[in-house]
């Protein structure tokens, strides 16, 4: 009876997830890539070759990718710190990275405006240089690192506090420097982490809208992501090129999935094999 009770439990909640999973994934999902080819392929692909929707198609992997090199910068440096040294503001340097995963999008796009917008002390000093931040490539790159950079440092922390500090104080000790003890010794162990971090902060890169929209002034074919272009076609009532668009970032995003779990998978196996050795 326990056994036919625990069947029951286990179906039950498989089939509610997956009624969950169904309704509020799948099914948008097919929306969408339906909606994006209901008037053909031609038109869907004017819709994404049209010059603005190229324009919002490049910036959002130029964004991306300048995004994602600053944060593994950061990402390294950070979980560096907080693991291998000891020093008073840790906790609050930990509190810190994670910010912006609790604060809003927009409120973060609002820090920026306000710190380097026209009523900012550092306004003049940036107009003088020539630097524009604001409604400007720089500030939407400035508010996706902003939303991002917990991403990767948070992956590698808890895999280097696990490690201990053991194999690299011997490597120090036999005269090897920072460079060679982090290549040989610390990132065989941070791999994987370090793989994933990188497609989840991929992953926000991409679909990133609060921050960029308060930042990036809406300027079609210069500041306008694909979400924001998605946005303003919809608005429009283009709805074919906006599900269109949308389609492109679907694409990414299975890609991006797919890609997380082979790390996922990967990790996994090379931890198992460790553990078998």
């Amino acid at each position: 009876m326990i056994i036919e009770e625990n069947k029951i439990v286990k179906w039950s909640l498989i089939s509610v997830s997956m009624v969950f999973l169904s309704v509020m994934l799948v099914l948008p999902l097919v929306f969408v890539v339906k909606t994006a080819f209901e008037k053909g392929l031609p038109t869907f692909w004017a819709a994404i070759s049209d010059k603005y929707a190229r324009a919002a198609i490049w910036l959002t992997v130029e964004v991306t990718v300048i995004t994602v090199i600053v944060n593994t910068f950061f990402g390294i440096f950070a979980a560096w710190t907080i693991t291998k040294y000891s020093f008073r503001g840790k906790k609050l340097l930990s509190a810190l990275i994670d910010l912006p995963l609790t604060i809003s999008p927009i409120i973060a796009g609002l820090i920026f405006l306000l710190t380097f917008g026209r009523q900012s002390f550092l306004y003049p000093i940036l107009h003088d240089l020539n630097i524009k931040i604001i409604f400007a490539v720089p500030g939407i790159v400035l508010a996706t690192v902003f939303v991002t950079f917990p991403f990767i440092s948070r992956e590698i922390i808890p895999v280097l506090a696990s490690q201990g500090k053991d194999e690299e104080e011997a490597a120090a000790l036999m005269g090897a420097k920072w460079f060679r003890i982090f290549r040989t010794v610390t990132f065989p162990h941070i791999k994987w982490a370090f793989l994933y971090g990188i497609v989840l902060c991929t992953a926000r890169a991409l679909g990133e809208f609060g921050a960029v929209s308060v930042l990036s002034g809406h300027l079609r074919g210069k500041t306008n992501t694909m979400p924001l272009h998605i946005e303003l076609l919809y608005q429009g009532y283009d709805f074919t090129g906006a599900f269109a668009m949308s389609a492109i970032l679907v694409v990414m995003a299975i890609i991006i999935l797919i890609l997380r779990n082979i790390l996922e998978y990967r990790g996994k196996r090379k931890l198992s094999e460790k553990g078998a050795k």
